[in-house]
């Protein structure tokens, strides 16, 4: 015969848990010998054993009384059951674990591969992480607000990465997200930024998609909203500059 503590032990729960067990009627407490103390059978040992097994799996007290008390096919067929339900959640617990180790690259949870790739390049081609994380924001942001424009900005992407000089502005770019407002460096690249708008016919105010990646730089950069407010007040006066003649 057990004590009390014997018996916890034996089914590695607290005394407690045995009382409490005992207060809602899951488990017979037994009649006090005669030195005044429960003694416990092996059978009840047995008993909380599968109580306790029956709680950790997640089944409630008030079925495991049922369950405790069911025939043997009834009880065998309930604990099929009950090993389905805990392999359908191992199963969602694994996908969920699969989801946040994506979580670490990020990318590839929410962008389709093209624009995976294109981040890859940008890595490859010695672009800095925060500038991919920027660019990475712009696209999950443009899959969201003009998924219809996606495919287009795949192209332009990787065309511009297919050519030196664009390639080598884009890096310059990076760089001087840290650079002072005033440092000469930015006047100069603002006139790079400037004649390359014009060569390839496009215009700091009416930008589309673009638009999305430099506002998210101007958020990150001091510098680059100087840049931006520039090269806008420089398309402006150009257009000005067309209608008067």
């Amino acid at each position: 015969m057990l004590t009390i503590s014997q018996l916890a032990a034996s089914a590695g729960v607290t005394v407690r848990t045995v009382r409490h067990y005992h207060h809602v009627g899951l488990l017979p407490e037994p009649e006090r010998d005669a030195s005044g103390y429960r003694r416990y059978s092996a059978q009840t040992a047995v008993d909380l054993i599968r109580i306790r097994t029956l709680a950790d799996a997640g089944v409630p007290l008030a079925r495991i009384d049922a369950l405790l008390h069911a025939q043997p096919a009834e009880f065998a067929a309930a604990v099929t059951a009950i090993d389905a339900e805990l392999q359908r959640k191992i199963d969602q617990l694994t996908e969920h674990r699969r989801r946040v180790a994506q979580l670490a690259v990020g990318e590839g949870l929410v962008l389709p591969p093209e624009v995976v790739a294109i981040l890859n390049r940008m890595r490859s081609l010695g672009v800095s992480e925060r500038m991919v994380r920027l660019e990475r924001d712009v696209w999950i942001l443009m899959q969201a607000l003009d998924p219809q424009s996606m495919q287009q900005g795949i192209r332009d992407k990787n065309a511009s990465f297919d050519d030196p000089g664009t390639t080598r502005l884009y890096l310059v770019c990076d760089q001087s997200l840290d650079w002072d407002p005033y440092d000469p460096r930015v006047d100069q690249l603002i006139d790079e930024l400037d004649a390359w708008e014009i060569e390839h016919g496009r215009d700091s105010s009416e930008r589309g998609n673009v638009d999305l990646i430099f506002s998210r730089i101007a958020e990150a950069s001091p510098t680059w909203q100087r840049i931006l407010d520039v090269m806008a007040h420089r398309a402006e006066q150009r257009r000005t500059a067309g209608h008067v003649s």
